[in-house]
C-alpha cells in the first residue's frame, strides 16, 4: 500500500497541488446523491405506510409483516383485533404491512 502511495506521489507533477475545495465538493455531491436515492424514497415509503395504518377500518383485509392474513374486527389506538381462520389475534398497528386486496392485485399484475 505504501509503495502505491509513494509511486502516485512521484508521478504527480512537481509544484502542482489539487484544489483544496475539490474534495469538499466531491463529498458534498456524494451526500446529495445519497439523499435523493436512499433517504428521500425511504421517508416517502414511511409516510405512505403511516397513512395506510391510520386509514384502517373495520372489515379491511390485511397482511402483517409476519405474513398473517386476516380481517380487521376492532381498532384501538395502537392495536388491531384481527379475525384469522382459527380465531382472533391482537396485533400492533405497526406490524401491519399491506392491504390484502392490493397485495393480490400486485401479484396478479406481476404474473401477467
Amino acid at each position: 500500500m505504501n509503495t502505491l502511495f509513494i509511486t502516485l506521489q512521484a508521478a504527480a507533477p512537481a509544484g502542482q497541488e489539487g484544489n483544496p475545495y475539490q474534495f469538499l465538493i466531491l463529498i458534498g455531491g456524494m451526500f446529495v446523491i445519497m439523499y435523493f436515492f436512499m433517504i428521500r424514497p425511504q421517508m416517502k415509503r414511511q409516510k405512505e405506510a403511516k397513512k395506510f395504518r391510520e386509514s384502517l377500518s373495520k372489515g379491511d383485509s390485511i397482511v402483517t409483516i409476519g405474513g398473517i392474513h386476516g380481517k380487521v374486527l376492532e381498532i384501538t389506538d395502537t392495536n388491531v383485533l384481527v379475525q384469522v381462520d382459527n380465531g382472533k389475534l391482537r396485533i400492533e398497528k405497526s406490524a401491519i404491512s399491506s392491504n390484502h386486496q392490493s397485495s393480490e392485485q400486485d401479484i396478479a399484475a406481476a404474473q401477467k
